[in-house]
């Protein structure tokens, strides 16, 4: 049999061999550190016999697939655990996610965070024993009978919910025998770095009506000084938890009367039209013209777009003269309806709209997370419609665009493209046009992008931006999506230089994507200290005491006549206090006046970047903000302030 490698390098072997024995003939290093194989782009275990020509690719810690089979053998180890010092137990699910692991439980008195340490001495053990994984099949009726008898309900519910005929496969390790469809590492023994990290509610299946089961999650790494320093990591997200600063800055609220709806505080309006702002710059700039479209539309638009059919669950609905509305989840079929407005020709073409939408998405209550998962959002969208030889540079001026908003933030970030599904519609030429001009746009730029091959929308290929903040978590936001069937649907034309009617093609695009997650983001990026022009107070004047208090009155109007964001401190307090609350609410500047700055007409400046910055003309340090917040520029702190 031949075997192509990544590099493309080919190996001839007589008989069938298992792929950790073809690792081994590779590299004995390579060995040590793979957890798991890719053949023919299926990810297997290690203990898979390759008995036939195929391409295969040994994984490690460093791929994330091989990060994943890793990770949930940790879950495994954890789960062994837990049964060996809680026996009554029920498991339910227990996979590998994004930053390490969890595993689901059902325990009639819930674990407290002290218990994780007893869980993570018991995994330790489990790791110096060094268990094989050994996997093995049943039939679906004595793997139920099997789970039966250990009392594992959820297990049983699960493979009663799979086919006649499928395949059931099992790990064990020790005593430990789990449902699962793998892969895992050859044995527990690698498994040396790893941490509990918190616990959690969840639904069985994610669904309200059933039951609330507890949820362990963890994280794993091959190295010690990994995990050392994703755990640090973790510390500083706490301190950045956009939440907190939130409430602490006076931005945003959430309130029980409308979970998953935010509340914007005037602070908070301010930073959100700020960004706003500066999107409808860019955007008019770039050739864009804006559009408004209604909350909420009739039915018979939602099921021509398909959301009626494959997206109702997620919709909130009504009935209004005993016909049924949606408040809409997308802005797509309203843009679609102002293209439609009046006829269009080639000449028009392309059509940028943008629009901030305001859109409604009903998201389990499980799943909220402050501003970062809400039901409620304002989505920067833009609908490009155009023709197909117009694709390639729309996509570029799209990608040029997204790339100018992230680097102003200072975002690192890396280009997925995502090319065809499988349960994808349209025909075989139109994808393959589309993924060419994505491609086609992506090289003419000189991005580097990974291919997710099938991870495409339904609907067309798409480019995805995953943007790096300031303590290397990433956050997908930019999305550029092209797509044929809403044209189909709608029936959207224009006349060409032929004089013939033609279907246009259409991008959806977002930049900052959801605007309140972005401002999450934000936040935790840049610990609630955001630059100048983007702060909702830029500057604190802090009278030294009351009889300089009327002084500080004329500063502030000087300020505020300027278009500087300003604030007064009134307080009968310390001028010590005063400093250290300005800088507790992560002001840029703070303007100390004292008898000294009134009888000279100055005031001295203490700001965040660079601690105390001298006595200065008033005319001066507004001259100078006044610059730094027209080139939107993020000065660089001396040092980190509370």
């Amino acid at each position: 049999m031949k075997i192509t490698l990544k590099d493309g390098s080919v190996r001839e072997y007589e008989n069938g061999m298992a792929a950790i024995d073809i690792a081994n003939d590779i590299s004995e290093g390579l060995a040590r550190m793979a957890t798991a194989v890719e053949v023919d782009g299926e990810v297997m275990d290690l203990r898979t016999v390759i008995d036939k020509d195929c391409e295969l690719g040994i994984l490690t810690f460093q791929d994330e697939k091989g990060k994943g089979a890793f990770r949930h053998t940790a879950s495994h180890i954890m789960a062994q655990a837990i049964k060996r010092l809680y026996p009554d137990v029920k498991l339910a699910i227990g996979p590998s996610v994004a930053d390490g692991f969890y595993y689901d439980i059902d325990k009639e008195t819930p674990l407290l965070q002290e218990d994780l340490e007893k869980i993570e001495a018991e995994m330790k053990k489990i790791v110096k024993e060094g268990l094989p994984l050994i996997r093995f099949t049943k039939p679906r009726a004595e793997a139920i009978e099997y789970f039966k008898e250990k009392g594992e309900t959820y297990k049983v519910e699960l493979i009663e919910d799979l086919p006649e005929d499928a395949e059931i496969s099992f790990y064990s390790q020790g005593e430990f025998t789990d449902l699962c469809a793998g892969p895992h590492l050859m044995s527990t023994k690698p498994v040396k770095a790893f941490k509990l990290t918190s616990l959690a509610g969840a639904y069985w299946r994610g669904s309200e009506k059933n039951k609330m089961l507890q949820r362990i999650y963890g994280t794993a790494f091959s190295k010690k000084a990994e995990l050392d320093e994703y755990l640090t990591m973790l510390e500083e997200a706490k301190k950045r938890d956009h939440r907190r600063l939130g409430k602490e800055l006076g931005l945003f609220m959430m309130r029980d009367e409308g979970p998953g709806f935010p509340f914007f505080l005037p602070k908070g309006m301010v930073l959100k039209n700020t960004l706003l702002d500066y999107w409808r710059e860019i955007h008019k700039r770039a050739g864009y013209v804006e559009i408004s479209t209604p909350v909420m539309l009739s039915r018979h638009l939602w099921e021509t777009s398909g959301h009626w059919d494959h997206y109702k669950e997620n919709m909130y609905t009504t009935v209004i003269d005993e016909e049924d509305f949606a408040i809409k989840p997308m802005n797509c079929p309203g843009g679609i309806l102002v293209y439609q407005s009046e006829p269009r020709s080639y000449r028009d073409l392309p059509i940028r709209m943008g629009e901030l939408g305001l859109v409604h998405r009903h998201e389990k209550s499980g799943q909220l997370h402050g501003l970062m998962r809400v039901r409620c959002f304002t989505q920067d969208d833009a609908h490009i419609f155009m023709m197909p030889e117009q694709i390639r540079d729309e996509i570029k001026g799209v990608a040029r665009l997204i790339d100018e908003v992230y680097g102003l933030f200072g975002f690192k970030y890396h280009v997925e493209l995502s090319t065809r599904p499988e349960n994808s519609m349209g025909s075989d030429e139109d994808w393959e046009m589309a993924t060419d001009a994505l491609r086609g746009a992506l090289d003419d730029l000189g991005r580097d992008y990974v291919v997710n091959e099938g991870d495409g929308a339904f609907y067309g290929p798409k480019i995805d931006f995953h943007l790096q903040d300031s303590i290397g978590r990433t956050w997908q936001c930019g999305t550029i999506q092209l797509d044929f069937q809403l044209p189909q649907r709608f029936e959207m034309e224009y006349t060409g230089a032929d004089g013939e009617k033609h279907r246009p093609i259409m991008i959806h695009r977002v930049a900052f994507g959801s605007i309140e997650r972005f401002i999450g983001i934000l936040i935790e990026h840049f610990a609630g200290a955001f630059p100048t022009w983007l702060a909702p107070v830029q500057v604190k004047v802090l009278p030294i005491s009351d009889k300089h208090m009327e002084y500080g009155r004329k500063v502030l109007d000087e300020l505020n006549a300027a278009g500087i964001r300003a604030e007064l401190d009134m307080r009968a307090e310390k001028i010590g206090y005063k400093i250290r609350e300005a800088q507790m609410q992560k002001v840029p500047y703070m303007l100390v006046v004292g008898a000294k700055e009134e009888e000279e007409g100055k005031v001295s400046v203490r700001s965040r970047f660079a601690g105390d910055e001298g006595s200065q003309e008033i005319a001066g340090f507004i001259a100078q903000v006044q610059k730094e917040v027209a080139d939107r520029v993020a000065r660089e702190m001396k040092s980190t302030q509370e």
